[in-house]
């Protein structure tokens, strides 16, 4: 009898390091360890967006030059 739970799949679970960052400075700000603003407290979200975005235009942008370049 196999177990389907072991199975080789790559997909990942879990809140990652990004989100465990930002649940420790939102606890922080919450017991008053911490007196940043809230855009500080939940920097690491919009840092890891911000920072999809900046890779995904600059990949947009060479594949268009070497598109052109053709």
């Amino acid at each position: 009898m196999s177990n389907k739970s072991s199975s080789s799949s790559s997909a990942s679970s879990g809140i990652g390091f990004s989100g465990l960052l930002t649940i420790v400075f939102i606890t922080l700000k919450l017991l008053g360890y911490i007196s940043w603003s809230w855009w500080w407290v939940v920097s690491p979200i919009w840092i890891s967006v911000l920072l999809v975005i900046v890779i995904f235009v600059v990949v947009m942008a060479f594949a268009l030059i070497v598109e052109l370049l053709k």
